[in-house]
């Protein structure tokens, strides 16, 4: 999920020639992080609301299916029919949750994993072991600096409407029933 974003500031990094340039990259580096972790919040929470979603279909399945008993023992041909109809919409929505469930929980493995290493990186970047050797200066090191910048900003900023996007399209998908 934040593959292309971390590969990029390890690069960055890696051809950072200053202290300045390793301190900006380190910082956008704590940036990207806070954006991962909020990330693995989101999926969290609606991973939570999934749960619950889940749980209440289970419980209304359970009271059309006590309605329908109920109806059969006096003969109610027509709530029985009724009952039918919602036992399978509950049913299938109880499949589709499962699956959104399942997914949801890979989601959050695969992100916390990423995570994981975004700050073990982070970490060993701070702490100069992410860097070997120092590459040759740029012949302007502040326009090295700034492209690098600009190019990284243009990353985290299409990571963050990518993410915020996401998070649009499945509290959509939440209201709709989905």
């Amino acid at each position: 999920m934040f593959e292309r974003l971390r590969q990029s500031l390890l690069d960055a990094m890696s051809r950072a020639s200053s202290p300045e340039e390793g301190r900006a990259v380190l910082a956008m580096m704590r940036d990207a992080l806070v954006q991962a972790r909020m990330n693995v919040h989101e999926v969290r929470d609606a991973l939570r609301e999934s749960r619950a979603q889940l749980a209440h279909e289970q419980k209304e399945l359970a009271t059309v299916r006590r309605r329908r008993e109920l109806a059969a023992g006096i003969n109610d041909g027509e709530t029985v029919e009724v009952a039918d109809r919602f036992e399978k919409r509950h049913v299938e929505r109880i499949g589709v949750l499962e699956r959104k469930i399942e997914a949801q929980e890979s989601e959050l493995a695969l992100t916390e994993r990423e995570l994981e290493e975004m700050n073990a990186q982070y970490s060993a970047m701070r702490a100069g072991g992410g860097r070997t050797t120092m590459p040759p200066p740029a012949a302007d090191p502040e326009q090295g600096l700034r492209s690098e910048s600009d190019t990284l900003r243009r990353e985290m900023d299409r990571a963050a409407r990518e993410a915020e996007a996401e998070s649009q399209l499945s509290e959509l998908k939440r209201k709709m029933g989905r």
